[in-house]
């Protein structure tokens, strides 16, 4: 008689060793790209949301890897990923005319303000718009120089309007 009760035991334990299973192998993993969710203005929110609905599912020949956590103000393409994020602050740099004319670049009619990164990527960052739209090449893809701001340039000048945010 205590057969049974030992068998539903393991039985118990095996379901319950399942359940754990699964449930890590449904988890995120560690090489997700993860970003910082912009969080706009309701009108930059807007526009960011456009923007979204416009991206390309290629960038460079890139598949869209969106990071998490899933966000219409965030996009990313390919591993490591290109990441976009919409409606981020105006960084304080854009304040400085000359800094922004030594480091400001013109691709397709959309005005860019370059920065380099310590760990050798780039980000660039949309000027003269109504919201700020944020593009990080990680150093693994500058070799393609401003080559993925030109999928860009259509998007954003359709979506996000000229103007001062």
């Amino acid at each position: 008689m205590n057969i049974p009760r030992l068998r539903r035991r393991c039985l118990a334990g095996t379901s319950a060793v399942a359940l754990l299973i699964t449930a890590a192998a449904c988890s995120a993993t560690d090489d997700e790209a993860s970003v910082v969710v912009p969080s706009p203005a309701a009108k930059a929110a807007g526009l960011c949301r456009d923007l979204h609905e416009q991206l390309p599912e290629k960038i460079e020949g890139l598949g869209r890897t969106d990071p998490g956590p899933k966000s219409e103000m965030t996009a990313g393409w390919g591993d490591p990923a290109i990441i976009l994020r919409c409606g981020v602050p105006r960084p304080p740099e854009m304040i400085d005319p000359s800094y922004a004319k030594d480091n400001g670049v013109r691709v397709n009619g959309v005005a860019w303000l370059l920065q380099k990164r310590d760990d050798g990527s780039y980000t660039f960052t949309t000027g003269a718009r109504l919201a700020y739209v944020e593009v990080t090449l990680p150093k693994e893809r500058t070799g393609d120089g401003l080559g993925p701001l030109t999928d860009f340039a259509a998007p954003v000048k359709k979506t996000i309007p000229k103007g001062i945010a």
